[in-house]
């Protein structure tokens, strides 16, 4: 599998959990009850986005890594 796929499961399951159960504790703490459509939602929502981010910023990370080694390949050779 590759690195992209994983930062992106990884990112989309951890950001996802973590924003459902804070969005759950402050429905638990003003008396709402306990909608999973609701939390099924900003789970697949909000981890789906933060994936896509965690990915984007991952490839835009490794261009910038393989730009500055050709760049430093190209002043050795001066």
């Amino acid at each position: 599998m590759k690195a992209e796929n994983k930062i992106f499961i990884k990112s989309f399951l951890l950001s996802g959990l973590v924003y459902t159960t804070l969005m759950a504790g402050f429905d638990y703490s003003d008396g709402q009850d306990f909608e999973i459509l609701k939390l099924l939602f900003h789970f697949l929502f909000f981890g789906l986005f933060m994936g896509l981010l965690a990915r984007y910023s991952h490839r835009k990370q490794i261009k910038k890594e393989m730009n500055e080694t050709e760049s430093k390949s190209y002043d050795t050779s001066l």
